[in-house]
């Protein structure tokens, strides 16, 4: 395959890629990567030399004839330390598109599909309380089932992201606005896309795992205090309001 791929949808976990990606496949020009997420740029084996071999990448993609873009949607790509730089390597005209929720909710949902696979053990408390002290299991790299609070810090992801890409090549939305106006957003990533707008869009009915609980209010006001400052930097990067973020 000779064509690049020309957009991710590279973060953020739990903020609606799943359904993006479900709306962006319905789309006639785009083919999407089968399977969702590849996980070329976040897969250490593949840059241990210095030519990366990205034939590996490209047996996710089978266009047709239809087909002028080429997307992708792995969203812990955001928070890998090295993807960036790798994208950026890859594809330097490479469109991004990153989802953001409230990083506490976030968190709390990320937990729950961790407990629910299995993978996690601990109550969410215990988790959170315990996040830093476990995340070191995986240094030098990021964990990726332990890190609730950390990857809910999207100042510095987007600020890494912004250093190899310029902003006009990235599109950042909201999780709310994706979930309650589905075809405002997603004429907006049309457009950033360049491709023909769809309308109507096919309402999407994406599976979520359902929760085993609520999250207490102890557990709400200690990442509220934990991400305070990193609310108030989303607030001055992209000119947001996050004050529906903070009750």
């Amino acid at each position: 395959m000779e064509k690049k791929v020309n957009f991710l949808i590279a973060g953020a976990q739990k903020a609606g890629t799943t359904a993006l990606h479900a709306y962006l496949k319905l789309h006639p020009e785009i083919c999407m990567a089968i399977p969702k997420e590849v996980h070329f740029f976040d897969n250490e084996s593949f840059f241990t030399q210095n030519t990366v071999d990205y034939s590996l990448y490209h047996r996710a993609f089978s266009p047709n004839p239809t087909h002028t873009l080429l997307g992708e949607c792995t969203p812990i790509y955001m928070y890998w330390q090295n993807a960036p730089k790798r994208i950026w390597q890859y594809n330097p005209a490479m469109k991004i598109i990153l989802i953001l929720r409230n990083p506490i909710e976030r968190a709390f949902s990320h937990w729950n599909m961790e407990f629910s696979k299995n993978k996690e053990r601990l109550s969410f408390w215990e988790a959170i309380y315990n996040e830093q002290r476990r995340c070191q299991e995986a240094l030098p790299f990021q964990h990726r089932v332990y890190s609730y609070i950390d990857r809910g810090f999207y100042s510095k992801q987007l600020q890494k992201m912004w250093r190899y890409f310029p902003k006009a090549n990235t599109l950042v939305l909201r999780h709310e606005d994706l979930k309650t106006s589905p075809q405002k957003t997603l004429d907006e990533v049309f457009g950033f896309l360049g491709v023909e707008k769809l309308t109507p869009i096919e309402r999407q009915t994406i599976f979520a795992t359902p929760y085993i609980g609520d999250m207490r209010i102890e557990e709400k006001n200690f990442l509220l205090d934990i991400y305070e400052d990193e609310l108030s930097c989303i607030e001055k990067l992209l000119n947001w309001d996050c004050s529906g973020w903070r009750k």
